[in-house]
């Protein structure tokens, strides 16, 4: 029997200002990255891949799984769940290292697009399998599966094209509102492919192993706004020193 289940609006909105923001400070350090004349730094690759990658896909991605409520306890694995979070970080630091390594051409955006977006969804649906309840199992709708997949590359293949494209604030700021909605319609459409069905063979104690959704999702949430604050300061401090040299490079 299909179980029922509901959402905390208030931390669905939180993950999409999650995304939002990790975009933002994605784009701020990917279009640092493009403007350095000592082109891209394996540093500075690394912090847009934890901003994408932990902070705009996976903490919203997390967020939005504590937002999923039911009549019974979950627990997360930690094992997958941290796996999950290192295949983003991973992914993302990939398709950004190529966005920004020479000139993006159609055949090699779709190429990175396609990677990054296939791998974005891996993670997705490995954090999924994280998440455990006593006697349940999961079901999904292969249809809404792939739909989330065509997401994915498409969420992938637009924001590495905006990662290298995008001048001015305020554009990277709308951007980063697409590219949020993005993210989370592919993680709302990939739990809306999941259903939790009633099993009572299945293990009652796999619980026991996991880790407490709330203390898990608070320590993961002040992480990950910690770092993106870090990571935009940087950028931002980069961008204005960049700003200032030039200035002192012009002629009187």
């Amino acid at each position: 029997m299909e179980m029922d289940v509901s959402y905390n609006w208030f931390l669905v909105s939180l993950s999409f200002l999650v995304a939002v923001f990790g975009s933002f400070t994605g784009l701020q350090i990917t279009n640092g990255m493009k403007s350095s004349s000592n082109g891209p730094s394996l540093t500075w690759i690394i912090a847009a891949a934890a901003s994408l990658g932990g902070g705009a896909i996976w903490t919203m991605h997390f967020i939005g799984m504590l937002a999923y409520q039911t009549p019974m306890d979950i627990g997360y694995l930690p094992g997958p769940t941290f796996a999950s979070l290192a295949l983003a970080v991973v992914a993302v630091g990939i398709g950004v290292f190529i966005a920004v390594s020479g000139r993006l051409s159609p055949v090699r955006l779709l190429g990175a697009g396609l990677f990054t977006g296939l791998a974005v969804a891996g993670m997705h649906y490995l954090g999924m399998e994280a998440m455990v309840m006593p006697g349940t199992d999961m079901v999904y709708d292969k249809t809404l599966v792939g739909v989330s997949l065509v997401i994915a590359i498409v969420a992938a293949t637009v924001a590495l094209w905006l990662a290298v494209n995008l001048k001015g604030t305020s554009i990277m700021l709308g951007s980063a509102v697409v590219m949020a909605i993005a993210v989370c319609g592919m993680h709302y459409t990939g739990m809306a492919a999941m259903s939790m069905v009633h099993n009572h063979d299945a293990d009652q104690r796999v619980i026991e192993n996991s880790l407490s959704p709330m203390t898990m999702g608070l320590f993961i949430f002040c992480a990950s706004m910690l770092l993106l604050v870090i990571c935009l300061i940087m950028s931002l401090n980069q961008l204005s020193n960049k700003n200032v040299d030039e200035l002192l490079d012009e002629p009187a």
